[in-house]
């Protein structure tokens, strides 16, 4: 009956951000595709942090090197292919997502969330001191790729409403995927080793691989979001891969609860809904949002993911005492 609840909860969800483009708002409508992107790249952090146990501050480089590659690789004054352009800058935040790794998996704990950092960092000055990137002004995207095949066009990424559905299609693509990932043998492993990876080992696990494998995977994904920013605003620049970047992404994480691919969802929806009703209420913003954050963590151990299950668990407690 769990399981009958979650997937009508879920199907729910979809059929409500499915209705969006219906209110015909302009700005809700650009505002919920920002929060889906982030909600993808939320997930791809949460493959590491929530399942595997590898807490990343420099996700955010990923995300970045997939929304450069995808203004780098398209000409100027022409729309560039989204079947070219698509796979090659998700593949490139793939790319350096394993070289990365090979370097900092050899560390553990506050180490390796401080080498994570420093090669985020290390990225994000590549673009903005280089003239690669564009230095601090970035780089436009002056047309939006096109989804043309042998003439015929599926659907129009100009389009509001096209690109809306093609980045919820994407997100459905990508929890699908996560969920079967995780269901599967390789992602038991990587539970096992966020339980405890010295047991992994001496079953015969090398999980230096299995967390490789993760690492560049969850890069990948990362670029997915990447790649679906840079379309929807047109624009990169060097702050996507900054570490403030990174440490929101983790705050989303944190705020639906880790380990749980429908709470980082919804942990994007609530930390971009704060940032615009907070935004439009003070000037001293941020200050009311860290306060609130803080006391999301003391208060709701878990996440919002975790809400439902402390609730039936008060009912059934009321209850028995009756």
């Amino acid at each position: 009956m769990s399981s009958l609840n979650s997937t009508i909860f879920k199907l729910a969800g979809l059929a409500l951000l499915a209705c969006v483009p219906l209110t015909g708002e302009s700005f809700y409508v650009e505002l919920a595709a920002k929060t889906l992107v982030l909600a993808i790249f939320a997930m791809s952090l949460d493959l590491l942090v929530g399942f595997t146990g590898l807490v990343s501050f420099g996700h955010a480089a990923y995300f970045g090197v997939a929304a450069y590659s995808v203004a780098l690789l398209s000409p100027k004054y022409e729309a560039a292919s989204l079947w070219y352009v698509l796979p090659a800058s998700v593949g490139l935040s793939a790319l350096a997502a394993l070289v990365v790794g090979l370097f900092v998996l050899r560390t553990k704990g506050i180490y390796f969330i401080m080498v994570t950092l420093a090669f985020a960092q290390l990225a994000f000055f590549v673009f903005h001191d280089t003239p690669l990137g564009g230095g601090s002004d970035g780089i436009y995207l002056n047309v939006k790729p096109t989804a043309a095949i042998a003439g015929w066009v599926p659907f129009d990424l100009d389009n509001a409403t096209h690109l809306y559905y093609f980045i919820l299609g994407a997100l459905v693509v990508v929890y699908a995927f996560l969920a079967r990932i995780l269901q599967s043998p390789f992602g038991r492993v990587l539970v096992g080793i966020k339980s405890n990876e010295h047991r992994m080992q001496s079953m015969g696990y090398l999980t230096f691989r299995y967390k490789l494998a993760a690492f560049a995977l969850a890069g990948g994904l990362g670029g997915v979001a990447g790649f679906l920013y840079a379309v929807v605003f047109g624009f990169v620049t060097p702050e996507l891969l900054s570490w403030h970047q990174s440490g929101n992404v983790l705050l989303m994480v944190i705020l639906g609860g880790m380990g749980n691919l429908v709470g980082a969802i919804a942990g994007a929806f609530v930390f971009t809904g704060m940032q615009e009703v907070f935004g439009n209420w003070t000037k001293h913003w941020q200050l009311v949002m860290g306060c609130v954050i803080v006391a999301a963590v003391l208060f709701m151990p878990g996440g919002l993911s975790a809400v439902p299950g402390r609730i039936k668990r008060a009912l059934q407690g009321g209850g028995s005492n009756e």
